[in-house]
């Protein structure tokens, strides 16, 4: 039970007054006390009763509500919580790197988590901007960090993560940040390419994969007859030049619908493979290719065609454009890039969709022109 105990006096059981006992003076004068939840009591001194009422009310609360915190808990380092904790994390090995760099990253790695305050974080944040990270590599950096710490509030270490609030430097809009491809860029691309890249530069500017995604398609995973192309695996790096094969990004397994020029294209390239190799495209001996040979013929393809600033990943953005100006809706384009959920895609292509003043303005000039006839039309465009 939660009592607070006067440390200096004691009802004296006969005449029922409060008489000084042998602490009378010394110390701090009230002691409340509780059990917390696994049994044990604890206890803390206060000069004055009101504030030895207040912490209590405050820690029974925490203890009813189930967010209490053992006040001796978080005398473990970030680091040394990390270490602990991300052993027991279910990661995929891209994001045990991600992780491992963003925890060695910050400066308050040695501090006890029960003494991190919002400040260090703040601190961590502004050394970075400092630095000139881009804001998107601080957003990521802070995300993964922030996991950490909200995996010391789950285990009862702190009582809160003391990043929330922490601000953040804003990232570009999408639609400034992102780089579209013009028609024109992507076919002179296709037409520097080296014949055995080029139909690789083709999936991903005509159905969407991403890089690791090409470059593990395997020729049973198109369905040439019906025209579709199955999602089932990914090439990531795995150190030293070498590949490793794992399932795709979450929600990404899908089938893709291909356009008839691009399954014809395909099947040449297979029919001109000196023989089968299982894969679609190779790189050292019978491996799939690695990040790093697909990123020198993309180079190489892009100098021969002319056009600079242009990444192999913005193909995939120049398939969405084109998916959104032929009318498909949000969950068409979702499914289609493999997008975990439709929030993702609008997030990223949402400015890409025609605004609510676009379609009004398309549906009144539709309605003109169905009352006065097309000559309103050519009389807008300037024609006689």
């Amino acid at each position: 039970m939660a009592s607070i105990q006067d440390r200096w006096r004691r009802k004296d059981p006969v005449t029922g007054r409060l008489v000084p006992t042998a602490q009378d003076g010394k110390g701090l004068r009230y002691r409340p006390q509780f059990r917390d939840p696994s049994g044990r009591q604890v206890a803390k001194s206060f000069a004055l009763k009101r504030d030895a009422q207040r912490w209590l009310d405050e820690q029974t609360a925490h203890v009813a509500r189930g967010t209490y915190v053992d006040p001796g808990a978080g005398r473990i380092t970030f680091a040394e919580f990390y270490a602990n904790w991300s052993e027991r994390q279910v990661w995929a090995p891209g994001t045990v790197l991600a992780m491992r760099l963003a925890a060695n990253s910050v400066p308050f790695a040695d501090v006890p988590l029960r003494s991190l305050r919002r400040s260090h974080v703040e601190g961590w944040v502004k050394g970075m901007v400092n630095r000139g990270l881009a804001p998107g590599t601080v957003h990521t950096r802070m995300n993964n960090v922030r996991a950490v710490l909200r995996g010391a509030v789950a285990d009862k270490l702190i009582p809160i993560d003391p990043s929330v609030g922490v601000a953040l430097p804003r990232r570009r809009r999408p639609q400034a940040a992102m780089t579209l491809p013009t028609a024109a860029q992507v076919g002179a691309v296709l037409d520097a390419a080296d014949p055995a890249f080029r139909p690789f530069v083709a999936l991903c500017a005509f159905a969407g994969l991403r890089l690791g995604e090409a470059a593990g398609l395997r020729v049973e995973d198109i369905d040439f007859l019906r025209r579709t192309l199955t999602v089932a695996r990914q090439v990531q790096r795995a150190g030293r030049g070498q590949v490793e094969v794992r399932p795709p990004k979450y929600g990404s397994e899908r089938v893709v619908f291909l356009a008839p020029g691009l399954v014809d294209m395909l099947a040449a390239h297979v029919a001109a493979q000196s023989r089968d190799r299982g894969w679609m495209f190779t790189g050292e001996g019978d491996q799939p290719p690695h990040q790093n040979t697909v990123g020198h013929r993309w180079r190489t393809a892009t100098a021969a065609a002319g056009v600079s600033g242009l990444r192999l990943h913005d193909l995939r953005h120049f398939y969405a454009s084109g998916l959104i100006a032929t009318g498909c809706d949000v969950v068409t384009v979702q499914r289609a890039l493999g997008h975990s959920s439709a929030t993702t895609t609008l997030s990223t292509y949402s400015h890409l969709w025609p605004s609510a003043e676009d379609r009004t303005r398309a549906a009144a000039q539709a309605m003109l022109v169905e009352s006065c006839g097309p000559e309103v039309d050519r009389s807008r465009t300037g024609e006689r």
